[in-house]
């Protein structure tokens, strides 16, 4: 079974967010709330984690991932921001907001959308979610949390633990996380289009 982190939401406390960061560099996963509902995260170079987090949400291991960036400036590092882009996502950042990009080539090959090179990228408006991303130095792999045969909004810690518990490192409890999807926009070649329609208002197309 996993470990449970309970985390202040507003004052996260700095040793348990190592604990958590240092997890997921020694090639764990992890659970964690955001602004958004429950995720799964991992190391952007542990490829192992993409067959457990399938196995765990009953998809196909090629499914479409997100990466967790501390701001603007470290998106840029791995995906193509042009003008349009950066005046959107820096007006509606943070929030519940995944902004699909062309992948520079820090990202690698199997973490990219195949048919078109890009990946999802999130600032959520989260204060635990920021201060991971900040202790960790780097951007993490993330993807919503779906248990089979549960209910999604009524999801707490202990009954994450008892899903999926064996194959996470730790669960961090922050308190009550409603479940709302984040709305997705791609921001590729043609512009703005809104994928799915979820939390994140949509003022911009």
């Amino acid at each position: 079974m996993a470990r449970i982190l309970y985390i202040h939401p507003d004052n996260p406390q700095a040793r348990l967010v190592k604990q958590a960061t240092d997890a997921i560099r020694s090639g764990g996963l992890i659970v964690y709330p955001t602004d958004s509902g429950y995720a799964i995260g991992w190391a952007m170079d542990n490829t192992q984690a993409l067959k457990t987090v399938a196995k765990i949400r009953h998809i196909d291991k090629l499914h479409f991932y997100s990466i967790i960036c501390e701001n603007i400036s470290q998106i840029s590092e791995f995906a193509l921001v042009d003008n349009i882009a950066f005046r959107i996502i820096k007006s509606h950042t943070p929030g519940a907001y995944t902004f699909i990009l062309p992948a520079t080539r820090r990202i690698p090959k199997k973490l990219q959308h195949q048919h078109r090179r890009s990946i999802g990228v999130r600032l959520p408006d989260h204060k635990v979610v920021s201060e991971l991303v900040k202790e960790l130095g780097e951007p993490f792999m993330s993807s919503s949390l779906e248990l089979h045969n549960a209910e999604v909004d009524e999801l707490d810690s202990s009954e994450i633990n008892d899903q999926i518990g064996h194959a996470l490192d730790f669960i961090i409890d922050a308190g009550y996380t409603p479940t709302e999807p984040s709305t997705v926009v791609e921001l590729l070649d043609d512009g703005p289009r809104v994928v799915r329609e979820g939390k994140g208002v949509v003022d911009f197309v």
